[in-house]
């Protein structure tokens, strides 16, 4: 039967790779797989959830007005320099609707996040990689020398996933110094809030010097609120009315807006279990490095082992055992392991050495 095709570009999509969960039948997995933070929401945000899914039969706030109005007085910008989405990747591919098509280039650093190429080719424009240092940092150099008359925008990753190393100061400006003012260049900053690094760049402080610069954020991570789906991006208003044209309406559920708001609220106590993860993560790479390990400056809430050939071998035998501990394989290159509790870094780091 002749059935409806796809474009071309849709059917040729890299097919994106969710971290393991384990299986049913076997005991709980140590799940390092997904970047998620190990604890999980606080009482109040909780009680907010639970309070929201009592009216679920009504639609949310399509604008998300509220929730707009706090990021930006969070950030120190006006709620028309926000724009918020079901999740920090819908907020990109929003991004890249409004300012690509067919055409256009979008350069970023590769490996990075699995979903840029993915965003890239659903809009139709084509995807210029460049490859990271032997450092596993991007080498911003080598995108400013990738612009062409093609290119609309240029993604960073600070700190890169899944490979660790944040943006510095020093380079961005260079970037930025030599990239068009025609170019759109977003910093993707979805695990700030585990940065350490006192030399990397500061996308929130940057967007004043630069006009053409969106930063994006998530509550996903830091936050706790992964399932939920919340994210945003934050720039100029002339930048950020393009994309909340795009913005799906209602796409940020009512569950997800007030989990939000209240974790905002909250946002002292909850830093509070990023300095655990940044403490236990510096424990981690250290344990790492000390048993042979090559492991990269880690800003984000995982580090990155480069196993090369040996990735699927390590990964898959660190997933057959009981329980099974799961990571992020990346074939060929390497894993990526998110920091969860002592405990559970404990059995990692027990099991690693066995291997």
């Amino acid at each position: 039967m002749d059935l409806p095709r796809p474009r071309p570009a849709i059917a040729a999509l890299p097919t994106y790779v969710p971290g393991a969960r384990g299986d049913a039948d076997r005991l709980p997995p140590v799940k390092l797989s997904s970047n998620e933070t190990p604890y999980p929401p606080l009482p109040m945000v909780a009680a907010a959830i639970a309070g929201a899914g009592e009216v679920a039969h009504r639609y949310p706030d399509m604008f998300a007005v509220e929730l707009h109005e706090r990021i930006g007085a969070h950030l120190g910008l006006s709620a028309a320099s926000v724009a918020v989405g079901g999740g920090s990747v819908a907020a990109l591919q929003h991004v890249l609707q409004a300012y690509t098509g067919p055409g256009d280039e979008v350069i970023f650093p590769w490996r990075s996040f699995e979903a840029y190429p993915i965003l890239t080719a659903i809009t139709g424009a084509t995807a210029v990689t460049v490859p990271l240092t032997s450092e596993a940092r991007h080498d911003l150099d080598a995108m400013a020398a990738a612009v062409t008359d093609a290119t609309r925008v240029l993604v960073l990753c600070s700190p890169n996933n899944p490979t660790g190393p944040a943006v510095r100061l020093e380079e961005f400006e260079r970037l930025m110094a030599t990239v068009p003012r025609r170019v759109l260049v977003v910093l993707d900053e979805a695990y700030v809030e585990f940065v350490r690094d006192a030399h990397a760049v500061d996308g929130l402080a940057a967007l004043s010097r630069h006009p053409n610069l969106l930063i994006a954020r998530t509550f996903s991570k830091a936050y706790g609120l992964a399932a939920l789906r919340v994210g945003y991006v934050a720039g100029a208003e002339e930048l950020i009315a393009p994309v909340k044209s795009c913005v799906t309406p209602f796409s940020v559920s009512a569950p997800a807006q007030v989990a939000a708001l209240v974790s905002l609220d909250a946002r002292d106590e909850l830093m509070e279990r990023v300095e655990t993860v940044v403490a236990e993560r510096a424990r981690v790479a250290d344990a790492l490095r000390e048993s042979g390990w090559d492991v990269p400056d880690a800003q984000g809430n995982f580090v990155w082992l480069p196993a090369g050939q040996r990735t699927g071998e390590v990964a898959h035998a660190l997933a057959a055992l009981e329980p099974a501990i799961l990571v992020r394989p990346f074939a060929g290159e390497g894993m990526r392991v998110t920091i969860g509790t002592r405990d559970e870094n404990d059995a990692l780091l027990a099991a690693l050495e066995r291997l």
